[in-house]
């Protein structure tokens, strides 16, 4: 991405962040891995509240231009505005553009498809349902597009049903769920958690399926594919950045 002596970006991977250590822990070791894949690149790993370094801090400190790249599933308010804002009341002089969230990514709902079957579902069983679980927004747009993962999750599958609640909604969203794969004839239920790592939230959904009695499959967490993800998102900012 070097052109004309132009100084290669800073990926700056920047997560949500959580008051639960675990969730900076998966940064961290999604960080790791994009240095495993791209040992040259400078990588900074930046947090949006409740951990640090922050956002600014860490892009006040840059000696070059950066690509801030969320760590985030949905294009919601952190993205939209929330980063936006953070970049804008930095103070840098230096260069900053925003990639893309990781979004419905073929790649990411196959790493999700494998944590399902890591569970011991075979991928040919119909007599499987998958709750797809999501954090969820104000904003039904992105809800909906949230709900692609579903049944993008069923291909290659024999299973009978997946269907997708949000987790930041009324409990009722998790159980009518849970009911509608019941009646599409799902005689066991798994929770696929459309999240990238343990938290306070997953937390919450694991307690629902503990009193429901179904199992829950590992987040996302920091599988090489979601780092080839980032990597992706970044690649794209930074043509766009040339570009411009």
């Amino acid at each position: 991405m070097r052109r004309s002596g132009a100084i290669n970006p800073t990926l700056v991977l920047t997560a949500h962040g959580s008051k639960d250590p675990r969730s900076r822990a998966n940064a961290r070791a999604v960080a790791d891995q994009l240095v495993r894949l791209r040992p040259k690149l400078d990588v900074r790993l930046a947090f949006l509240e409740h951990s640090s370094p922050s956002l600014a801090d860490v892009l006040t400190s840059a000696d070059g231009p950066g690509v801030v790249t969320p760590l985030l599933l949905a294009s919601a308010y952190h993205a939209r505005v929330d980063i936006p804002a953070q970049i804008a009341n930095c103070g840098t002089t230096q260069q900053v553009c925003q990639a893309s969230v990781l979004g419905e990514d073929d790649r990411l709902v196959s790493v999700l498809r494998r944590r399902v079957t890591e569970l011991g579902v075979s991928r040919l069983d119909d007599s499987v349902g998958v709750l797809v679980v999501a954090i969820g927004t104000s904003d039904p747009a992105v809800n909906a597009r949230t709900g692609r993962v579903a049944p993008k999750l069923l291909a290659d599958t024999g299973w009978a049903g997946a269907t997708t609640a949000f987790a930041t909604q009324q409990e009722r969203s998790l159980s009518e769920a849970l009911g509608r794969l019941r009646r599409q004839g799902a005689q066991r239920v798994v929770v696929a958690p459309w999240f990238l790592a343990p938290g306070l939230i997953p937390d919450r959904v694991q307690r629902f399926a503990t009193k429901t009695g179904i199992e829950m499959a590992a987040p996302l967490g920091a599988h090489r594919l979601v780092a080839e993800t980032v990597l992706d998102r970044f690649a794209a900012a930074t043509a766009a950045q040339i570009a411009a």
